[in-house]
This record gives C-alpha cells, sequence and structure tokens, in this order.
C-alpha cells in the first residue's frame, strides 16, 4: 500500500527517487515541482470533464466516466513508470486525491512502491512559499549595467562559493534588453519553485551571493520575504571604467538583430527621452551600434545612481567596491571572496 510522506520527506527522497506528475498537461505546464515528469491521468479536456460531472452529477458518476478515460491508458502508464528504472517512485496530484491513489494502486500492480505527496501540490506549494521566509547570510554583487556581474557569480560558483542567480531562474537579464537570446520566461509560480529549490539546497550558515536586482526581473516578481531580505544583505559594488562597460556590452548584444535591438530600445523611450531616443534608433538602423549602446548606458547608469543614492544616500556609506579594469571576469573573484568574508564578520 503507498505510503503518504510530508512534503520535506518527498523532496528529500526527490534526490534518489523519480516524481511523477499525474495532474493534467495545463496544470503541470504552468508550474511543476522541479524535476518531476508528467503522466497526466486525465487531458486538460477530460479533466474539466470529470470535474463537471462531479459538480453537477454527482462523484460516482464523475468516477465512471474517469475509468473511462483512463482505462484505455492503463498500461501505457505502467509502461511508462516501468522505464524509469526505478523500485521506488514518488506521486502527486493537486490535493492528494484520488489522481494519485488511483495512480499508485495501478503502479503497485506492477511491483513498485509508491509514495504519495501528503496535500499534493497545493502542500508543495505552501512550503515553497513558507521556504523565502528563511534567513540567509546574503551578499549582493552590485555595478553598473556591463559590470559582468553574471559572469561573475558564474565564478564565484565555479569556485565553490554559494551563488542564486535570478536572472538565470527567470530567463530574463533584468534590462529592457533582457529577453534577448533567452528561452520564454516562466510562469511566476514556476520561477518561485524554482527559487525555493536553490535556496533549500544551500547551507543557510554560509554566504549566499546575489546580483542586485530591482524587485521585478522581466515579468517576474521576486516573491516578498525574499527580496525583503536580499535588501537587507551588504552590497559589494563591481567598479569598472565606463570603456570595459561598454566593450562587454557590444560583446554581448552587437550579435542581435538589429530589429530586435531597436525594439528593446524604443521600450525605453520614455525614459531616454524622444530625442535620445531617435539617435539610438538611428544609430543602430546605420550599423553604429556602439553610439546606441553608449546613449542606453548612460541611461541605466543614471537610473542605477538614483537606486543607489536612495538606499545608501550620497555618500554611498556601507558599500564596498571592488576594482575590475578587464574583461575577464576571474580576477575579481579572490578579492569578492575576502570582502565577502569581511562583511559576513562585521554583519553576522
Amino acid at each position: 500500500m503507498a505510503k503518504v510522506i510530508q512534503t520535506e520527506e518527498f523532496l528529500k527522497r526527490s534526490k534518489l527517487l523519480p516524481i511523477i506528475d499525474v495532474r493534467s498537461p495545463g496544470e503541470y505546464d504552468h508550474a511543476h515541482i522541479p524535476g518531476a515528469l508528467n503522466l497526466p491521468l486525465f487531458s486538460d479536456e477530460q479533466r474539466a470533464e470529470t470535474g463537471t460531472i462531479f459538480k453537477k452529477r454527482g462523484q460516482i458518476l464523475a468516477i465512471q466516466k474517469g475509468l473511462e478515460f483512463v482505462g484505455p491508458k492503463m498500461a501505457g502508464f505502467t509502461k511508462f513508470a516501468l522505464s524509469l528504472r526505478s523500485k521506488e517512485v514518488l506521486i502527486h496530484c493537486w490535493r492528494g486525491g484520488m489522481r494519485s491513489k488511483s495512480m499508485a494502486w495501478l503502479l503497485e500492480q506492477v511491483g513498485l512502491e509508491c509514495y504519495l505527496l501528503d496535500g499534493g501540490y497545493k502542500a508543495y506549494r505552501n512550503y515553497v512559499l513558507s521556504s523565502f521566509e528563511k534567513p540567509f547570510k546574503g551578499v549582493l554583487l552590485g555595478g553598473f549595467t556591463g559590470s559582468g556581474k553574471s559572469e561573475i557569480l558564474l565564478e564565484l560558483s565555479l569556485a565553490g562559493e554559494q551563488v542564486i542567480d535570478l536572472e538565470g531562474l527567470a530567463n530574463h537579464k533584468g534590462s529592457a534588453f533582457g529577453s534577448l537570446g533567452q528561452s520564454p520566461q516562466p510562469s511566476k509560480e514556476q520561477f518561485e519553485n524554482e527559487l525555493s529549490s536553490v535556496l533549500l539546497s544551500l547551507n543557510l550558515n554560509k554566504i549566499v551571493w546575489i546580483e542586485d536586482e530591482s524587485r521585478n526581473v522581466g515579468k517576474i516578481t521576486l516573491p516578498q520575504e525574499f527580496w525583503e531580505r536580499m535588501r537587507k544583505s551588504p552590497l559589494i559594488r563591481i567598479d569598472a571604467a565606463r570603456e570595459i562597460r561598454l566593450q562587454r556590452l557590444l560583446r554581448d548584444y552587437a550579435c542581435f538583430d538589429p530589429g530586435d535591438l531597436s525594439a528593446s530600445i524604443f521600450k525605453i523611450e520614455k525614459r531616454l527621452g524622444f530625442d535620445r531616443c531617435n539617435v539610438a534608433l538611428n544609430a543602430v538602423k546605420e550599423g553604429n551600434i556602439e553610439e546606441a549602446a553608449g546613449i542606453c548606458l548612460d541611461y541605466y547608469d543614471s537610473a542605477y545612481s538614483d537606486q543607489l543614492t536612495t538606499r545608501y544616500g550620497k555618500e554611498m556609506s556601507g558599500i564596498k567596491s571592488i576594482k575590475s579594469e578587464s574583461l575577464d571576469p576571474t580576477l575579481v573573484i579572490s578579492k569578492l571572496i575576502k570582502a565577502g568574508e569581511e562583511l559576513w564578520g562585521i554583519k553576522f
């Protein structure tokens, strides 16, 4: 008989066992437990139909209709589960009800041991949201646009440091140009699931490096509790010369289609100003990407300076700076780690 387990144990076991999500494809596509495999008991249409029957005509008729839908699929379900080559599987549906229990019963008939998530995906979501209340020893990595913060975070991770890559999780680089070259952004719910998964995998007694982001990363809004803890974390700013930052922008963005670049520039027309926006758009049209990038850089520099002034005052007290004199991010890693440890000692 399938064993019902709590969310924490379910996720702990998921490091070794496959997760089977039996919700409909639409439910799964919207958001799911990271790493879960979708084996839907019903299609989206079938789920809607059985739900309507349940509401209007009762549970028994809904179960009968469900059996009509599921019957022809049963052999396929067992074949899929056995192909996972695991004697034990984790199963969940929305609330830990009939869908997951029915699948568990079926898979037990072919010799598999099943674990059910108590409360289903709904309980998991409550667990995810509560995870953002956990305190962590964050250090924010700041700096003007083009400072190489994303590259530095990657190098910190390779050096064994703990990193939360918000832009990577959100599939967005956090500016009007942030969607260029990126996959579509996940739903906010899926982003939260992925963020929670990373957060729960970390040793929260050690430093966690995070880029100094605004509350919104593209269309994704960071969870309130997590955002508040970020804002209480000390900041280290990467101090890179404008020329180096411009080189990095040209390296990263000059490869994109001029039409896409122009569309991104047009997004910030109001903030650039009509005239400056037109100059930038004409520069792109004429192939002068450096001029266009310089105009956008001026805007982002001003905006970030205003943010820092609002948070830290004109004196920028409390901000450590690390100078970066090259496009090579590895050259600042040791200095950053040392500075982070110093801040950790002071703050924590």
